[in-house]
């Protein structure tokens, strides 16, 4: 079990704190910390507040992920998805939204926007040698294994 440390900013006592909302859920919920409404009109990015920080032991990091349910009901999800949180980061989060729906959407205070799911980060030490190991897959990339 891991302790992540809450902090809500001034001006926002009245927004939801993350949470679970079914007992298996992986992500916690964020919530819109704007003061008025905000559209986000069709092809639209916006950078929406949450009103909180966070601190969390290094061995994490805070993934930032759409909502299933606004992708498929409005075409709101994340940008740059998922987002990093790292633990030694201490300012507000913030959800980056992009609109890929046909119609402006409009952001409430306390309106769900995305998730956050947090994740170990492994401690990884890069070598550079000058040779690496065949493999049977090679340099093969993108679409190297054909459709069929």
């Amino acid at each position: 079990m891991f302790n992540v440390q809450l902090k809500r900013l001034p001006g926002n006592e009245d927004v939801q704190l993350p949470q679970k909302m079914s007992l298996s859920a992986s992500g916690f919920d964020l919530y819109a910390a704007v003061t008025s409404p905000v559209e986000i009109g069709p092809g639209q990015r916006i950078l929406i507040p949450t009103g909180l920080t966070l601190a969390m032991p290094p061995e994490l990091e805070a993934q930032i992920r759409p909502r299933s349910g606004l992708a498929l009901k409005h075409g709101i999800t994340c940008l740059n998805s998922p987002g990093t949180i790292d633990a030694d980061y201490r300012g507000e989060v913030k959800v980056l939204l992009i609109n890929h729906g046909s119609e402006t959407f409009i952001i409430q205070r306390n309106e769900r926007i995305a998730q956050m799911v947090f994740q170990i980060v492994p401690s990884v030490q890069l070598i550079e040698v000058d040779m690496l190991t065949d493999t049977e897959r090679g340099t093969g990339g993108f679409g190297h294994t054909g459709t069929q």
